[in-house]
């Protein structure tokens, strides 16, 4: 069977699967929207087989769109490796690398990394999201993204994982609240006070709530800000308390009022890995950025894994 269908095509199935509506893959693929449909049903007439359900509401894929949409994000991984290899012939070329991390690796790991891979990649380009460790596995997986950083252990057949770094979550009061005087204390034992918390577009936010409720307890939000500097400022003021990473903890109690105290529940200490689907299928420069991720790992933690 001649092939009646170019990758645009196949960039075109890929972005209407992922907004769910034909104008908006079609301004993604830079296509008028009677050119992308008249491209919709020419590979319709050639597979002999319907593509999208069309509804008032806008477009989903029938199973042969999904099917579609999976081989066409393979082949353009494959066209983004090409690139990345041909980019020692071909400097006029940029990378594009999709990254997605929790809010750790986000905030006190991935900014130094990034600082020294982008200075030594100026022809690449890295788009770096916050989402939850299973919004991470969904993504790679559907080749939506390209590395991601995730916490828990790993149990995805399709993905592979590689150690990283540990995720220590703390509990950050006032110097002189109750749970700051004796030591240690359990994530329940904090429920019974206000809390400061980041808003829902922190990877931590649903963390807590999931762990709240697997102990069928509420929350008390106080108030919800932007950034770990306004939940430890709003702390030093005593609002409430609140759990944000460790690390990050300590390098504010340097400024701040505030005391730092360690959660006993297992949940706290996390082990970070970097997952792809398959390393040696990214491209050249996505391989020199997981390469520096591990390499960044400290000896002492590296000993641990």
């Amino acid at each position: 069977m001649a092939m009646h269908f170019d990758l645009t095509d196949m960039q075109l199935m890929v972005n209407i699967g992922d907004s769910h509506s034909l104008t908006r893959g079609a301004e993604k693929s830079h296509l008028s929207l009677p050119a992308a449909s008249t491209r919709v049903k020419n590979l319709e007439e050639h597979f002999g087989t319907r593509l999208l359900y069309r509804t008032s509401q806008g477009v989903t894929l029938t199973p042969s769109g999904e099917a579609m949409m999976r081989h066409a994000r393979t082949v353009m991984g494959q066209i983004e490796q090409l690139r990345g290899e041909m980019q020692e012939f071909a400097r006029g070329v940029k990378g594009h690398i999709r990254v997605l991390a929790n809010t750790t690796a986000m905030t006190e790991f991935m900014p130094a990394v990034l600082g020294r891979f982008l200075a030594s990649h100026p022809d690449v380009n890295v788009e770096l999201r916050e989402r939850l460790s299973y919004l991470v596995f969904k993504a790679v997986s559907e080749g939506s993204a390209d590395i991601g950083i995730v916490a828990g252990n790993p149990q995805v057949d399709n993905l592979q994982f590689l150690p990283y770094r540990k995720d220590r979550l703390a509990l950050v009061t006032a110097v002189d609240h109750p749970l700051a005087q004796n030591g240690p204390v359990a994530f329940a034992e904090t429920l019974a006070y206000d809390y400061v918390g980041l808003s829902e577009w922190s990877a931590i936010h649903p963390f807590l709530l999931q762990a709240a409720d697997a102990l069928g307890r509420p929350f008390k939000f106080r108030v919800e800000v932007g950034n770990f500097e306004a939940v430890c400022r709003m702390i030093e003021s005593r609002v409430g308390v609140g759990v944000i990473p460790q690390s990050v903890a300590e390098r504010m109690q340097k400024t701040l009022d505030i005391r730092v105290v360690r959660l006993t529940d297992a949940w706290a200490e996390r082990k970070l890995h970097v997952c792809v689907r398959n390393l040696d299928a990214l491209p050249v420069f996505a391989r020199e950025l997981v390469d520096l991720l591990v390499a960044d790992v400290p000896q002492d933690e590296r000993e641990e894994t």
